[in-house]
This record gives structure tokens, sequence and C-alpha cells, in this order.
């Protein structure tokens, strides 16, 4: 009977859960159903186990969120092994590569999927996942992102290597995408790894605020995840929804096992969440 009262809570509506949505990302670091020596895998890229899937799968549980923006996942196959079907609806996006991003929605909540925003994928980079969540009479959009590695913390005027290039390229594609849901009053939400550090007056963030006033949810804080370290995923919400977040409620869920082979079975990012208050 225990399970049964902890599935129903599962599955219920947010509306059931009160006015609170938790939303989270978590990088899964190559998750793919791929077998080792794949031509689409990196040579030091090890698949995971039965028992590895098995293992995320306890763990996006105890996460319990209402939305999960992914990274680097192998498509739907891959997703819904730590996301199972009957608990999540899983978007991903039509990249053709191995490290896609998509959007896991729990079931009962009620979405539209809008195009990629395939503007984020030059360079043989990763597009991102864009839905539109209904939530009642309120709808709020979600963009899910896996920005360009390699240039977390130097300052954009004078960075010059092709990661930074890249980046840098990809923050015009973004805020148009902000500029586009200020103008129509949509509240929206972007998160995921942005493979940015963003602190103090980083020229990355600023540029994205130009476009609308944006609130971080990590903002003046750091992780825990595998020992303490800057954020490189986060929560942004612009629009109404900037003022139905609780920064208050931002959570790490880190892991138990904390030998670094792990993170190679686990993965090297911990899940990040937020609420947010969403208004009756």
């Amino acid at each position: 009977m225990k399970s049964v009262l902890i599935l129903l809570a599962l599955l219920a509506p947010v509306q059931a859960l009160g006015t609170e949505l938790k939303i989270a990302t978590w990088n899964l670091n190559w998750l793919t159903t791929r077998q080792g020596g794949d031509m689409g895998l990196p040579a030091d890229v090890k698949p995971r186990s039965e028992e590895d899937f098995a293992l995320l799968a306890r763990y996006a549980r105890d996460l319990n969120a209402d939305i999960v923006a992914i990274e680097e996942v192998d498509g739907f196959s891959a997703a819904s092994k730590v996301f199972p079907r009957d608990l999540y609806s899983i978007h991903m996006t039509h990249d053709h590569v191995v490290q896609r991003v998509g959007i896991a929605v729990r079931r009962g909540l009620h979405y539209d999927i809008n195009p990629d925003l395939t503007a984020l994928s030059e360079h043989h980079l990763r597009s991102g996942a864009d839905i539109t969540l209904h939530l009642g009479t309120l709808d709020i959009r979600v963009l899910a992102v896996h920005l360009k590695k390699g240039c977390r913390d130097i300052p954009m005027p004078r960075a010059t290597s092709q990661s930074c290039t890249e980046l840098r390229a990809q923050i015009g594609p973004l805020a148009d995408w902000i500029a586009a849901r200020s103008a129509e009053g949509t509240p929206f939400v972007i998160l995921g790894d942005f493979n940015r550090w963003m602190d103090g007056s980083d020229t990355f963030l600023a540029g994205l605020r130009q476009a609308a006033p944006l609130t971080r949810a990590t903002e003046g804080h750091s992780s825990p995840c595998w020992g303490r370290e800057n954020f490189i995923d986060h929560i942004l919400a612009g629009g109404p929804a900037s003022a139905w977040m609780r920064p208050e409620t931002l959570r790490v869920l880190t892991y138990r096992e904390t030998e670094r082979s792990w993170e190679d079975r686990l993965s090297d990012h911990c899940p990040v969440s937020v609420r947010l208050e969403i208004p009756g």
C-alpha cells in the first residue's frame, strides 16, 4: 500500500501539489545505451551498466522534480532508463549527435513542443530543447541548453580561443529568444549546462540581461558536487517567472558514492533544482 501511495503522489499533476513547481537540470555525462567501441563515442567513454542505470533512476526518484532539463543524453531510450515512461514524458532535440539536450516532464503536466533552438548548434554544437508548459490558465516557456565547453571563466571581451569565440556566438541566439519571450510577456526559464561560471560582473550573463532582466538561482552560491566548485549548471528565470522563483529553495542533489571513480558511472554533474511559486 505504501508504494502505491508514493506512485500516486509522483503522478499527481502540479495543481494537486499546491502552487509549487520544482524544476531541475542534470547533465548525465555521455548517457548512452551504445556499446563500448561504438564509432560515435570517444574511446575513453565507458557505457553504463544496468546497475548504473538503476542507480541513476533511484537518484531521479530522489530528485522528484516536475521538470528536468537533461544534457549529454543519447536519445529517448537512454533517457527513459533514468526517467521511466510511466512517471515522465521525455522530449529530446532532433540533433544528430550523441550529446543531445532534452526535457523530462512529470506525467500529469501538459505541454506543447516548440521548434528546437537550432541557432545554438552552429559549429556542430547542441540545439536547445524548447517547450511551452501549461499550468491551468498560465503558460510558461522552458528552454533547456548545453552550451560550448572550454570558456568557463575567461573574460569575454578578451577571449580569442575557439571555444570562447563559439560560446560568445551563442549569446546572440539566446538573447533573441529572451527578447521574444519578453515582448510576448511570457514567463520563461532557461536552464541547463551553460559551461560558464557567470560570477560577479560576467559579460556573458550581462549580454543575456541586455535582452531582459533575469533572475539566476545559483547567484552567490558554489556547488557541493564532488567537492565545492563554481556552478556551471544554472537556472535563469525571466518575465513574470522572475518573481515566481524562490532562490532560497536552490538545492544540489549530491551522490552518496564519493569516490571519483563513480563520476563515470553516475555523472560528473549533480542535479541542480529550485522551486517556482506559481500564482493561483
